[in-house]
């Protein structure tokens, strides 16, 4: 298994997903590097996910964990390298935890981005609903300051989630016009005349200063989808802003926040008319 494991990291190459993988291998292989995958059984995968959780880890974590261990054995059986591949059983992928901000956090937010490109990736974030990811490899080349879009796509298309193009609005602009005047770099968010290729230390200071804890960076962007939502926008919109390719994964995360959509289902559901008053005596 830990071939197979090292010649689909070779195969991904520079991929999003092989990075993860190095991360996820390190508790992965420990359990299932020596095993031949024809060993693997239901009973294993179950019993790694029991120690995996024991040991303090989050469902999401162990599902992503043995959704590589599955990914890595079935692309051995397309290429031929296995006759088959095993059944890896995951642990039920949690529910999306869509909790979005106020605007009283999103103001201490902002308040507590003292340094400019944290503040600049935020603003951005808050404006396109994009993920960290696609805002740090945004690049000047991709912002059309005419045409008043930005393009969160990747020319070679390797990102493994999905990306859109979407409208610059007042914010955004007026932040990237800052920026754009004081760059030093072909990168948008940069700092010291080099790309950034990590806010996570400069965001937990920002929501440290903020006053806010149990904050996650991907709250933004299930604020923005919300936001849009409670707004009236339809949701495949809201899709496409978000980059999502099925507007079912829309549907499932975020259907519960189209509060007229519901409200026009329960007035189906008027069945007064036929309840006839009651006398009183």
């Amino acid at each position: 298994m830990a071939q197979i494991w090292d010649a689909y990291l070779n195969h991904l190459g520079d991929k999003p997903t092989a990075t993860t993988m190095r991360y996820t291998g390190k508790a992965i292989l420990p359990e299932f590097g020596s095993f031949r995958p024809e060993q693997i059984t239901i009973q294993d995968c179950r019993s790694y996910s029991t120690k995996r959780l024991a040991e303090g880890r989050k469902i999401g974590t162990v599902h992503t964990e043995l959704g590589h261990l599955r990914s890595a054995l079935r692309w051995a059986a397309k290429i031929r390298l296995i006759d088959q591949a095993p059944h890896i059983e995951q642990p039920p992928k949690p529910s999306s935890d869509v909790r979005p901000l106020s605007d009283q956090q999103i103001t201490a937010l902002l308040d507590g981005c003292t340094a400019p490109h944290i503040r600049l990736a935020v603003i951005l974030l808050l404006a396109t609903g994009a993920r960290v990811g696609a805002i740090l490899d945004l690049t000047w080349a991709r912002v059309d300051f005419d045409r008043g879009v930005i393009d969160l796509r990747l020319p070679d298309g390797v990102t493994r989630k999905g990306r859109a193009v979407v409208p610059m609005n007042r914010m955004a602009r007026a932040a990237l016009e800052t920026a754009f005047q004081a760059r030093l770099t072909d990168t948008v968010v940069e700092w010291a005349g080099k790309p950034v290729r990590s806010i996570r230390k400069g965001y937990a200071a920002a929501l440290e200063r903020a006053g806010l804890s149990d904050v996650n960076i991907h709250q933004i962007r299930h604020t923005v989808a919300v936001r849009m939502l409670s707004a009236g926008q339809p949701i495949e919109a809201v899709a496409q802003y978000l980059g999502h390719s099925n507007t079912a994964i829309t549907y499932k995360t975020y259907a519960r926040f189209m509060p007229e959509h519901l409200a026009n289902a329960a007035a189906i559901l008027e069945f007064d008319r036929f309840i006839e008053p009651r006398r009183t005596s």
